[in-house]
């Protein structure tokens, strides 16, 4: 029995998926407050799901923050599911409010040939 591979099965992808979302901190009275619950829901999110997150604006006020997610997945599905999960999860498991959300993905081909980096 012979096998013929299409040309587009050697052909090696993947996403780079970027979440920003805005929660609102109704009780913080103080910026100590606010990064105590940023601190938890962003060490929440890189221990549940193994990836990236962190604090990236409205820094000086302190009942609001914004936080990006970053990851990378393999396909899109794969890439909108673990959007969704983290979503719910935000939604769900956070002493805030969620106010906003936005999200983009970035495909790239991995068959690229990459350049050799000069360092000095």
């Amino acid at each position: 029995m012979t096998f013929i591979l299409h040309p587009s099965a050697f052909i090696l992808s993947m996403i780079v998926s970027v979440a920003l979302f805005e929660i609102f901190i109704p009780h913080a009275q103080s910026l100590k407050d606010k990064r105590m619950v940023v601190k938890s829901l962003r060490e929440k999110l890189r221990h549940r799901f193994e990836i990236s997150a962190g604090e990236v604006g409205l820094n000086d006020l302190h009942q609001r923050a914004r936080m990006a997610v970053s990851f990378v997945s393999i396909d899109d599905p794969s890439a909108d599911a673990m959007l969704e999960r983290v979503l719910s999860y935000v939604e769900t498991n956070t002493d805030a409010t969620l106010t906003g959300w936005t999200s983009e993905k970035l495909d790239f081909d991995e068959s690229v040939a990459l350049g050799v980096p000069h360092f000095s």
